[in-house]
């Protein structure tokens, strides 16, 4: 049976993430470069899809030079030895409707741990030049301390600088490279 490939649409999606700080507010940054395959069966049956995705550590933007520097180093994501974080799926399910539920084995800074996801399917549509395009927005919470990103500081209370939670947030589209 024929597999159908997608590819990641880098100028139609965006990975952003969330974390507290100080517990009093909430950082939002970004990576701005990625790339990432979806591999099917069938062409319109996105269930058990292989779905394989990357994120370039030096990509970081949180609207803050200096701080993005700072999650560059060894304090945090330690980009020079590992300037990549990758996730593989171990299995993609139809939950109902538009759900589906993401699970795979991602890793940052060389630590992999297996990791849940929410997904919802945006849906197909062919654009204005033909190309057949898929839509996904996926959520989800990693707790920074299983990939050992952690803050040197604490506040003179004795409190976390930033919260251990990471919220997730990807609005990813893909193109059929198929057909």
């Amino acid at each position: 049976m024929a597999t159908n490939k997608w590819v990641l649409d880098l100028a139609h999606s965006e990975v952003h993430f969330k974390i507290k700080h100080l517990v009093i507010s909430t950082i939002t940054g970004a990576f701005n470069i990625f790339s990432g395959t979806l591999t099917t069966k069938e062409h319109d049956n996105f269930d058990n899809a292989d779905i394989k995705f990357s994120i370039d550590v030096y990509s970081i933007d949180t609207n803050n030079t200096t701080r993005d520097e700072h999650l560059k180093s060894d304090d945090f994501f330690n980009a020079d030895i590992y300037p990549q974080i990758d996730f593989k799926s171990t299995s993609f399910k139809h939950l109902m409707g538009d759900k589906y539920v993401l699970n795979g084995d991602l890793t940052i800074k060389g630590i992999t741990k297996n990791v849940r996801l929410d997904v919802l399917f945006g849906g197909e549509a062919k654009d204005g030049f033909g190309i057949n395009r898929v839509g996904f927005e996926v959520t989800g919470l990693i707790n920074r301390n299983d990939f050992d990103i952690h803050a040197p500081d604490v506040t003179e209370a004795g409190g976390l600088v930033l919260g251990e939670d990471i919220k997730l947030l990807a609005n990813i589209q893909f193109t059929n490279e198929t057909e």
